[in-house]
C-alpha cells in the first residue's frame, strides 16, 4: 500500500475516534478509552491468576491498563493522535502489516469481570477493531475480585469462572445468575457434524458466532440484554441445531428479537377485570349470517397429564366441556393429553396448527417455551398459554389471581389449627406459588397471630403423589392442618387436596375448603369475542394497545373462587369469609398492603403501600411467619419442566 492509501485509512480511523469521543463527551462522560487503574483498586482484588495464551474475542477488549495510555484512543479504541505523530506512523505500519501478513504477535492483557484491558498491544487491538477482526491471541492475567455474594455481577462472574474452567469459552456473558450452568448443559450435549476433539470450539464457531452476527445485524444490539441472554433464549425456544445458517435461521432469530423487544418493554398490558361479552349485533349484520354461514371454530386443549390423573388438567377439561355446551355447533373442540413438558411439546403444537386449528390452549405453565416457538411460526393461529407472566408478541398468557382465595384458605386454616403449626405443600418456586404461600400465611396470621406455616417443596408442578408424600413429612413435624394441591383428581376420595385436618389417632382427614379454578368462565368470554370478531378490540381498548396483552383474573371475574364445608365451618367463620370475599371482589381489601416484613424481619412493603401487578408476579421472598426457604432455582435439576422456560419468562 502507498502512503496516500495509508493516510486515507488512518484518516477514517481518526474520524471514527473523534466521533466516538464527541458522543461520549456530549453525554457528560469521558471520551477516552477506559483505563483499568481507574476502575479497580488494589483492595478489590482477591488474587491474580495467569491463564496463559488465550484466544481473546476482540469485542471483549474494552480498555487499556493505565490512564496515561488511554488518552491516545477514543472510547471505541480508535486513534485520537494526529497524522504527524509517531503514534500515527506506527498505527499505519501495523495496519499495512495486518493487510499483508496478518497480526500474529500476542498481546498482553488483564482480564477483569470477563472484559480485557491491554497491557501491551493497544495499537494492534485498535487496528483489528478498525477492520472488524474477531479475535487475537494474548497472554492473560485474570484479576479475581473478592467474593461478594450480595452483588449480582460478582455472583455471575464466579459462575463464569466455573464455566470457563470446563469449557475455555470466554466470549459469552449473561445478565442473570444461573445461566452459565444452563449454557453448560447445552455445550456438553452439543454434537457437531464432524467429530472433533474440541467440540466446545465448534459450539462457538458453528452456533454462537453465526447467531451473534445475525442477531446484531437484526438490531439485537439495541436491547438491554447481552447476546448471550438472547442466544440461550433462542436455544430454549428453537432447540440446538448442529449449525446455525443464515438462510435457515435468520427468520427465526429475527422473530426472536421481536419477542425479546416485547419482553423488555417496561409498560405492562395486563387485563385484571372481567372480559366483556360482545355487544349484540344489529339486525342487518344478523341477517348476513344466514347468507354467509360462519366457519366452525376448531379449538384444541393440550394437557401435560391425563384428565383422570391430574386435578389441574381436569379443571381445564371442565372448561372445555363448558364451552362445548355453550357454543354447541359453532365450534369443535379436541383434547390432547399426556404431552411431554419439554421441547417435544412443540411437535404436538405444530401438528395442531398444520391441522388448521384456529385456537390452541396450552394449559400448563411448563409449555410456555414450545408454545412460543409454535406461535411465532404460525401467526394466523391464536395460541394461549396458562402462566402468570408477561405476554409475548405472538403468545397470549392467562392465569388467575389464585392468591386471593388462598388468603381465605389461610384464615380457615389459622382458625382450625390446634397445634398452631400448619403445613403447606408447595410445588415449584415460581411467583404464583410464592405469592400464594405469602397470602395464605397473612390470612392465617390475621385470625391467629401465633400460627406458623411450614412450607415444603415437591419441586414439580401438578404433582399429586409428591404432594401426598410431602404432606406426610409435614404431619411428622407437628402440622395438624395441611394445605395441599388446589384441585382433586376425579374420583379421589382421599381428601388430600385444599385445606384439611389430620386426626392423629385415626389418620382420618376432615376436609375444610379448597380453591376453585373456573376456567370455563375465561374460555367462554374468549370464544364469544373471537366468534363475534371483537377480540381485536379488547387489545385496542387496553391501556397500551401497542403491546401484547395477558390476562390475570381474580375473584371479581369468577375465574378463581373458594369452596368450603358447611358442615365443618361454623357460622361466624362463614360470615367473616363471605364478608372478606366481597371486599376483595370490590377491591376494598388488598391482601398485600404494608407494612409487610419478610422472614428475616426486613421491611418489604412500606406502610399504606399496596403491591401492584409487577411486584406480585415477580415476588421472590417469603413473609414473616413462614418456616422454610425458597429453593435456589439454579440448583434444581435441569430436567425439570420449569427449568426449560427459565430465561424466557421475564424475571
Amino acid at each position: 500500500m502507498n502512503n496516500t492509501e495509508l493516510d486515507h485509512i488512518y484518516d477514517q480511523a481518526y474520524k471514527r475516534g473523534k466521533l466516538a469521543w464527541n458522543q461520549m463527551v456530549s453525554k457528560g462522560e469521558s471520551g477516552y478509552l477506559r483505563a483499568l487503574d481507574g476502575i479497580v483498586q488494589t483492595g478489590d482484588i482477591a488474587s491474580e491468576f495467569s491463564l496463559g495464551l488465550v484466544e481473546i474475542p476482540i469485542h471483549k477488549i474494552i480498555g487499556t491498563y493505565t490512564h496515561s495510555r488511554s488518552i491516545s484512543f477514543a472510547h471505541n479504541f480508535m486513534p485520537l493522535m494526529n497524522f504527524k505523530t509517531e503514534f500515527a506512523s506506527k498505527w499505519m505500519h501495523l495496519y499495512q502489516h495486518h493487510i499483508e501478513s496478518g497480526i500474529t504477535d500476542p498481546i498482553k492483557v488483564y482480564e477483569y469481570l470477563n472484559h480485557f484491558f491491554v497491557i501491551e498491544g493497544n495499537k494492534r487491538v485498535s487496528v483489528l477493531k478498525f477492520v472488524k477482526g474477531t479475535s487475537i491471541s494474548g497472554y492473560v492475567i485474570r484479576l479475581i475480585p473478592k467474593r461478594d455474594p450480595y452483588d449480582k455481577i460478582n455472583n455471575i462472574y464466579y459462575e463464569f469462572m466455573k464455566f470457563y474452567k470446563q469449557t475455555n469459552i470466554n466470549t459469552i456473558w449473561f445478565t442473570e445468575e444461573g445461566r452459565f450452568e444452563e449454557l453448560l448443559d447445552y455445550v456438553n450435549r452439543y454434537q457437531p457434524n464432524h467429530i472433533d476433539d474440541d467440540t466446545k470450539k465448534l459450539f462457538i464457531a458453528n452456533l454462537y458466532r453465526p447467531f451473534r452476527q445475525i442477531y446484531l445485524e437484526g438490531g439485537g444490539d439495541k436491547l438491554a440484554i447481552t447476546t448471550g441472554d438472547a442466544f440461550l433464549a433462542f436455544l430454549k425456544v428453537y432447540g440446538m441445531p448442529r449449525e446455525i445458517l443464515l438462510e435457515q435461521h435468520k427468520n427465526n432469530i429475527h422473530k426472536m428479537i421481536d419477542e425479546l423487544k416485547s419482553i423488555e418493554q417496561e409498560s405492562v398490558n395486563v387485563k385484571t377485570d372481567e372480559i366483556q361479552s360482545p355487544k349484540k349485533k344489529s339486525m342487518l349484520s344478523s341477517l348476513t349470517d344466514f347468507v354467509v354461514p360462519k366457519k366452525v371454530l376448531k379449538v384444541a386443549f393440550v394437557y401435560a397429564k391425563t384428565t383422570d390423573s391430574s386435578g389441574w388438567a381436569y379443571a381445564h377439561e371442565l372448561g372445555r366441556l363448558h364451552i362445548d355446551n355453550v357454543f354447541k355447533t359453532q365450534l369443535a373442540t379436541s383434547k390432547i393429553e399426556n404431552i411431554p413438558e419439554n421441547e417435544e411439546a412443540y411437535i404436538t403444537f405444530k401438528q395442531l396448527a398444520d391441522e388448521h386449528y384456529d385456537i390452541i390452549f396450552t394449559t400448563s405453565p411448563t409449555f410456555v417455551a414450545p408454545a412460543l416457538k409454535a406461535a411465532m411460526e404460525y401467526p394466523n393461529v391464536k395460541f394461549f398459554n396458562c402462566a402468570a407472566t408477561h405476554s409475548y408478541k405472538s403468545l397470549t398468557l392467562y392465569f388467575g389471581r389464585i392468591h386471593e382465595p388462598r388468603y381465605l384458605l389461610g384464615m380457615i386454616a389459622g382458625a382450625m389449627t390446634q397445634t398452631n403449626i400448619i403445613g403447606y405443600v408447595a410445588p415449584y418456586p415460581i411467583s404464583e406459588v410464592i405469592s400464594s404461600i405469602n397470602a395464605f400465611t397473612l390470612g392465617a396470621k390475621a385470625v391467629n397471630p401465633y400460627v406458623k406455616i411450614k412450607a415444603m417443596w415437591t419441586y414439580r408442578w401438578d404433582n399429586p403423589e409428591g404432594g401426598k408424600f410431602i404432606a406426610q413429612k409435614l404431619q411428622a413435624e407437628g402440622a395438624d392442618i395441611i394445605s395441599n394441591e388446589d384441585l382433586p383428581i376425579p374420583g379421589d376420595i382421599s381428601k388430600e387436596y385444599g385445606v384439611y385436618k389430620i386426626q392423629e389417632e385415626s389418620n382420618e382427614k376432615t376436609h375444610y375448603a379448597m380453591a376453585l379454578w373456573n376456567w370455563g368462565v375465561f374460555y367462554e368470554k374468549v370464544i364469544q369475542n373471537i366468534l363475534s370478531g371483537t377480540w381485536k378490540s379488547i387489545h385496542e381498548e387496553s391501556i397500551n394497545p401497542q403491546f401484547p396483552m395477558n390476562f390475570w383474573l381474580g375473584m371479581n371475574t369468577g375465574i378463581v373462587d373458594l369452596l368450603y364445608s358447611n358442615r365443618h365451618i361454623n357460622s361466624s367463620m362463614k360470615y367473616l369469609i363471605e364478608g372478606l370475599k366481597k371486599s376483595i371482589i370490590r377491591n376494598e381489601f388488598n391482601i398485600f398492603e404494608g407494612p409487610l416484613y419478610d422472614q428475616h424481619n426486613i421491611l418489604r412493603v412500606m406502610p399504606n403501600t399496596v403491591l401492584d401487578y409487577e411486584d406480585i408476579i415477580h415476588m421472590d421472598w417469603l413473609v414473616d411467619g413462614v418456616e422454610g426457604q425458597l429453593p435456589d432455582i439454579k440448583e434444581l435439576k435441569p430436567t425439570d419442566p420449569f427449568s426449560y422456560m427459565k430465561g424466557i419468562i421475564k424475571k
